[in-house]
């Protein structure tokens, strides 16, 4: 088995993080803390902290330097951290010491790690909203075309009332609208840039440490938090959260679509299954149960991070080296979900013959309730559903129509609208219409 699914060639097909998976190799890390380190120097030069042409070299020496990984990795062992060896590196490379002398003047190594951090989850944060909208679009032309699509609706997995499909992709998509409506005050609550040198004092960096972070969070297009965030770990834990929140939002809908696709249901086809080992007759669900299993590696890995999110004094190396093994593998969880959302759902296909009979072999019993609701007419509520249990148990033990019951002891009732599953749907046509007009207006 693979240390990691998602940079995987034999599972990667399996879990695909998709193209903003490449914000999580090694390369693309040394790439955005060089990055962060040559805006430092270039703000330092504006202000006046170090000579202006040092940051002139430095900043254009980030844009051209490559450094290969593989050479930080001795440093970093030995330090814990990348970034002084990141930074030796650099200033060997640049070869002009008279300039390099001024890289990462007064940072710490937290101010650029976790400031090239999140340039990354800038990135996945924009594909995401990207990829919540293709999904949202899929979801609501299904809402929209089955809003009048009759099926039933399950509770404990048994036959409730009835329902439409078009209302079933509205639940479905309803809290996918409200997570990508969310991913605006997420930016501003996490996206923070951090400067404030070794034991966040900002001792070293200059005059006006407060402009200079400013400067650095413009220059990054990141937001300036106006503090110090070293052991302040609610950026992380609240882009965690989303995250978990977003897979598990997902797993809801590969969880049933694993029920509504199987052998005995079959209400619903999707554009590409699995085959079996040994089995010819099997399509196996298997984008669906990649959602499952996502979400429950995301909630796992929550439960990790958030013990990690109380970091001692003004900093916690034992929590920190926890936030990088689990919220990296978190993320791409969570990007996983979303590539395999986008491939499966618009190819979800409803089989509506299949939900007519699982409408009607129930021998009419998913109208219980809305019999029980119209005899409440003609007695007080608890004698009627008294008197609908006892119908129910005729209609199963002799498997005779529940209608036939009723038009049988209750000839004024109007069977054929109580027993039409068309007319029982309540607010589900209007709940998928509303759903989708609220995407189309979103996106």
């Amino acid at each position: 088995m693979a240390g990691s699914v998602f940079d995987s060639p034999l599972y990667a097909r399996l879990f695909p993080a998709g193209e903003a998976g490449k914000l999580f190799t090694d390369s693309a890390e040394v790439r955005a803390m060089l990055l962060v380190e040559g805006t430092l120097a270039k703000v330092q030069g504006e202000a006046g902290v170090i000579p202006e042409i040092s940051a002139k070299a430095i900043h254009r020496a980030s844009l051209e330097i490559p450094l290969d990984p593989g050479g930080l990795a001795e440093a970093t062992g030995q330090n814990g951290v990348t970034v002084p060896g990141l930074v030796a590196a650099f200033r060997k490379a640049m070869e002009a010491p008279e300039h390099a002398q001024y890289v990462h003047w007064g940072a710490t190594s937290q101010d650029i790690t976790d400031t090239c951090l999140m340039l990354r989850m800038r990135a996945v944060l924009d594909h995401a909203e990207a990829q919540l909208g293709a999904i949202l679009s899929a979801l609501a032309d299904l809402a929209e075309a089955h809003a009048d699509t009759p099926m039933a609706a399950r509770t404990y997995g048994q036959h409730a009332t009835p329902t439409s499909f078009g209302a079933i992709a509205a639940q479905w998509g309803a809290p996918l609208l409200d997570l990508r409506t969310e991913l605006s005050a997420l930016r501003g609550q996490t996206l923070w840039v951090s400067l404030s040198g070794a034991a966040g004092t900002a001792s070293e960096l200059g005059a006006d440490p407060a402009a200079l972070r400013a400067g650095l969070a413009a220059g990054l297009g990141l937001f300036d938090p106006g503090r110090s965030w070293h052991a302040d770990r609610g950026p992380i834990l609240r882009l965690a959260d989303w995250f978990t929140r977003l897979t598990t939002t997902l797993a809801k809908i590969g969880s049933d679509l694993i029920f509504l696709v199987n052998s005995d249901t079959g209400e619903l086809r999707l554009g590409a299954a699995g085959g079996s080992s040994t089995m010819p007759q099997k399509q196996n669900p298997v984008q669906p149960s990649v959602l499952v299993a996502l979400a429950r590696q995301t909630t796992a890995l929550q439960s990790a991070l958030q013990g990690a999110g109380v970091h001692g004094l003004q900093r916690d190396g034992a929590a920190w080296f926890t936030e990088w093994l689990t919220l990296p593998q978190l993320t791409l969880s969570a990007l996983s979900s979303l590539e395999t959302a986008v491939q499966m759902i618009p190819a979800v296909t409803p089989d509506t013959a299949r939900m007519a009979t699982a409408l009607a072999k129930s021998d009419g019993m998913i109208h219980a309730e809305a019999l029980s609701f119209a005899l409440a007419a003609e007695m007080p509520r608890p004698e009627a559903q008294a008197v609908t249990k006892t119908l129910c148990r005729e209609a199963r033990e002799t498997g005779t129509p529940l209608a036939d019951l009723v038009a049988r002891d209750w000839p004024q009732l109007d069977t054929g609208h109580l027993f039409t599953p068309a007319r029982q749907m309540g607010t589900a046509p209007d709940e998928a219409r509303r759903f989708a007009k609220a995407v189309r207006a979103a996106l």
